[in-house]
């Protein structure tokens, strides 16, 4: 995690992606911008946020840990998206883990300085309303996908999702029960990507060789 103290390239992400337009009242002298790292957790499970962060570059997986230990995939993250807004509401008081699976980028808004004025903000309370209701479409139209498609396409799909500078490392637990398939089932079809030349395996990760072969398959879901 490393926060931005040059105030010119703030400003900058502030106007490229336009998150001042969201609010209601003057947000700019708030806004922190944060960097994290491929593997770093930008909410710690468990915990409590310091900020709302809307990301703007980068992906991300949100997991829960049951109390057996079993690491569940609850679902991945792409921009534009907030981040930590389930707390800001008070719907949970501590935060499921989000991973960054690749460089991440987000303006950070400071709880401790702005939560009362968001809450109370009508444009920023409408602005998440839409937020919130496109979310849930979009995780129900992901999970009609999840059993309409061959594991072959929804495993491309994953892999491409997951992956970072070419390379796969999900567990393969994880990977089984998101996608609601036996863990033999996975393996044989991740061997017939590697058999196929598509993959290549590298100890427990794998490294994609044919990415238009992942592509072709992905874009039929």
């Amino acid at each position: 995690m490393q926060k931005v103290q040059n105030s010119i390239v703030i400003s900058n992400y502030i106007i490229k992606y336009s998150i001042a337009d969201i609010f209601g009242f003057d947000i700019t002298p708030c806004l922190q911008l944060i960097h994290f790292k491929a593997g770093e957790f930008i909410l710690n499970e468990g915990g409590a946020s310091e900020y709302l962060y809307y990301l703007t570059e980068g992906r991300a997986k949100l997991y829960l840990t049951h109390k057996n230990g079993k690491v569940s995939i609850i679902n991945f993250i792409e921009p534009p998206c907030f981040l930590g807004e389930i707390e800001l509401m008070g719907a949970q008081s501590e935060s499921n883990g989000v991973q960054a699976l690749t460089d991440c980028c987000c303006l950070a808004v400071p709880l401790n300085e702005c939560k009362d004025k968001m809450l109370n903000d009508i444009k920023f309370l409408k602005h998440l309303c839409v937020f919130l209701s496109t979310k849930a479409i979009n995780n129900s139209s992901s999970f009609t996908k999840n059993v309409s498609y061959p594991l072959e396409n929804r495993l491309a799909a994953f892999i491409l999702m997951t992956s970072n500078n070419s390379l796969y490392t999900e567990k393969h637990t994880e990977v089984s029960e998101f996608l609601g398939v036996s863990y033999r089932h996975l393996l044989y079809v991740l061997a017939g990507f590697v058999k196929k030349g598509i993959l290549k395996k590298e100890g427990g990760s794998y490294k994609i060789n044919d990415l238009k072969s992942l592509n072709i398959l992905a874009k039929e879901i």
